[in-house]
């Protein structure tokens, strides 16, 4: 379905149950989370949407920033009268979560964070970004993003998962290029979430591939640490999309997190 901010949303599981989001990374859309909503439906209210500008949501103009995206969060859970849900969110799907907690706190009742950070982008990371929406403008989405997705998954999950691997590049190639650029400049211009994790009440949860060549585990674990009665794993075998490339460990580890943690 559609909303009213044209981004389109897809709704799993019983609807008076405790719900759950997912925010998928980028390049991706809300199918990367089909296996967590497979094991989590049959006890939650399961909401997964596509990020504005990537999958079926519609790309607008792309001048898009991170607070946008968190609007549109706040408008999801809005119209379809989430009552504090708990929100999950890998890589740019983070960014949004983080920023969302940090906006409105009390909107949430816990939060899972995957392969991510806090960090606002150093220069050469904005300069990076930059290149790639010249090299979009002058190119199109398909050589940017083919060099750009061995970095999301692991050697071994590009040998081993050579059937996933290229199900979601063919799909990251669909994307419209202004959504694309749209989502390099929220990214870019995201600002530094780290002093909201001292602030951070809710049950949290944080999750890393051992193989990720973007954010290595020993990262997320200092912010784990820096989050009050945060639980934290590492997935074995998995670079930068755990969900995709390990889900049996990644659902095995959010089931046991929610129902230990998570109260209705």
């Amino acid at each position: 379905m559609k909303l009213s901010n044209s981004i389109s949303v897809h709704q799993y599981g019983n609807k008076n149950s405790i719900p759950v989001i997912f925010i998928h990374g980028f390049p991706f859309d809300s199918r990367m989370w089909i296996n967590q909503v497979k094991a989590l439906e049959n006890d939650y209210h399961c909401i997964v949407y596509d990020v504005r500008g990537l999958g079926e949501s519609d790309p607008g103009d792309g001048q898009y920033t991170m607070e946008m995206f968190v609007d549109d969060l706040f408008e999801v859970m809005h119209e379809l009268n989430l009552d504090r849900p708990i929100v999950g969110g890998i890589s740019m799907g983070g960014y949004i979560a983080l920023r969302a907690i940090e906006r409105e706190p009390s909107k949430f009742r816990g939060l899972v964070l995957f392969d991510t950070k806090t960090e606002e982008d150093t220069k050469e990371g904005k300069l990076k970004r930059a290149a790639g929406v010249k090299r979009i403008n002058l190119e199109g989405t398909k050589g940017y993003i083919t060099d750009l997705m061995p970095g999301c998954f692991s050697d071994l999950s590009m040998t081993e998962l050579s059937d996933v691997y290229e199900v979601v590049l063919e799909r990251a190639f669909m994307y419209n290029p202004k959504g694309v650029k749209g989502c390099l400049l929220a990214m870019a211009g995201r600002t530094d979430t780290s002093g909201v994790l001292k602030e951070i009440k809710v049950p949290t949860l944080l999750i890393c591939g051992s193989l990720d060549k973007l954010v290595h585990p020993d990262q997320m674990r200092k912010l784990s640490e820096k989050i009050k009665d945060s639980e934290f794993a590492v997935a074995p075998r998995a670079g930068h999309m755990t969900p995709l490339e390990n889900p049996e460990f990644v659902n095995d580890v959010l089931l046991g997190f929610l129902k230990r943690r998570i109260i209705a």
